[in-house]
């Protein structure tokens, strides 16, 4: 099994809860003047922002400077793709799938405690096992564990036997009134939002990416239920048909969208459906051999890498809301950074850039969320949810790279200057 240690992350005391964070450039991606300035920050929510000299008339007498040390200080990155309890095909998903409950349990809250050390503040879970992820939802809200803020689909839903049936984070549905009790059934455990599996994908060994799923009245009767629930509906999806049916009913979110058209790719955007692209999932080898993954999975996987990015830039050309998702666990380390910093260098690499991409994965899915009064930009009012970079990202997304602070809710959970013992 893999030895994920934390050498790189530093430990940090208990936070001030007034503090003045100076000594930095504030980078804000609805602005692209990057400019020195100082936060102050009291109670976890930001109550000033401007030049250092303009803060510094504001702020009381208890105030706790903190000297950043000249960071670019970042909003910190929303995830809307995640799994904290993935379970591939291969030995590492073997054992992924052998803990029971209380393992599950613990090895989501570690891979929550990585992802923040990451700089990732706000995920996205999309298919968790067993509505594990609102018991960690929980638990982080009320501050018994280090992590993210967490939105969650709990199990996604899937027909009989369809794209990742084999684990206990989804649940298995037939028919339009079944699939309905499914949506009804997550929202009853706490569900933020629905997911569906509505084709085929990369790991499952019975089916291929093209293969659809649902008819069209199950993918109607979930899209309707959870709407009228006040939930928004993201899919699994890879062919262009099947997306171009479901965006017609409403999706709001596609995840992947390996194959598709640019017929489909304006209607998405003319309907406002967003697309998660999930680029990494299709040049990822070096981690399908860490995980052990079997050979078929790694053959179809990167043998969709070239049609997926023709989707992508399809998708931007269109002019289609792109968001930030890995798919992989965000934290894992890959390629020199982490995963999430890798898929966010595939999104500008590929036509999205560097500003677009880190609003991709800051105030553009806040929105998608409905969060954007509290997070995505560095603002007064919003929670101080911030990360700390030695370079500009909106000179070149692989600034990521250079993380090496991160304050969650007003509290530092990462700061690599100092000594660990």
């Amino acid at each position: 099994m893999t030895n994920l240690g934390d050498s790189t992350f530093r430990a940090t005391g208990p936070s001030p809860a007034n503090v003045l964070l100076h000594n930095l450039t504030i980078v804000d991606a609805v602005s692209v003047d990057a400019a020195a300035g100082a936060v102050w920050v009291r109670d976890g929510i930001i109550v000033a922002v401007g030049s250092e000299a303009e803060v510094r008339a504001e702020v009381d007498d208890s105030v706790v400077p903190i000297d950043l040390g000249g960071a670019h200080l970042t909003p910190g990155l929303i995830n809307m793709h995640t799994h904290f309890s993935l379970a591939l095909p291969g030995e590492r998903g073997s054992y992924v799938s052998s803990l029971g409950a209380h393992g599950i349990a613990l090895y989501m809250a570690d891979g929550a405690r990585r992802a923040l050390h990451s700089g990732i503040t706000t995920v996205r879970c999309v298919a968790e096992r067993d509505h594990a992820d609102f018991a960690l939802r929980d638990a982080i809200e009320n501050g018994l564990l280090p992590g993210p803020d967490i939105y969650t689909a709990g199990q996604a839903l899937v027909c009989t036997g369809g794209h990742g049936h084999e684990n206990d984070d989804t649940l298995e549905c037939d028919g339009a009134d079944d699939f309905a009790r499914g949506v009804r059934a997550q929202i009853k455990a706490g569900a933020d939002l629905i997911k569906v599996m509505i084709s085929g994908g990369i790991a499952g060994e019975h089916e291929s990416i093209d293969t659809p799923q649902l008819t069209r009245a199950e993918m109607e009767s979930v899209i309707t239920t959870a709407h009228a629930w006040g939930r928004k509906v993201t899919a699994h999806a890879g062919p262009a048909s099947v997306i171009a049916e479901a965006v017609e009913l409403g999706l709001d979110c596609v995840e992947h969208g390996y194959e598709l058209t640019p017929e489909v790719a304006r209607a998405m955007a003319a309907a406002g459906t967003a697309l998660v692209p999930t680029l990494i999932v299709t040049r990822c080898a070096s981690f399908f051999d860490e995980l052990g993954v079997p050979a078929w999975m790694q053959e179809r996987s990167l043998a969709a890498g070239p049609r997926h990015v023709e989707s992508f830039q399809m998708a931007l050309e269109a002019g289609v809301r792109i968001l930030v998702g890995s798919d992989m666990p965000p934290f894992w380390p890959f390629e020199g950074t982490t995963a999430v910093v890798r898929e966010m260098e595939h999104l500008s690499a590929f036509g999205l850039g560097a500003v677009e991409t880190l609003r991709a994965g800051t105030i553009e899915s806040a929105r998608w969320l409905g969060i954007e009064d509290e997070v995505g930009t560095i603002e007064v009012g919003k929670k101080a949810n911030l990360i700390g970079l030695d370079r500009n990202p909106l000179d070149d997304i692989s600034a990521l790279r250079t993380l090496r602070w991160v304050m969650k809710n007003g509290d530092i959970v990462r700061d690599d200057r100092l000594v660990v013992a």
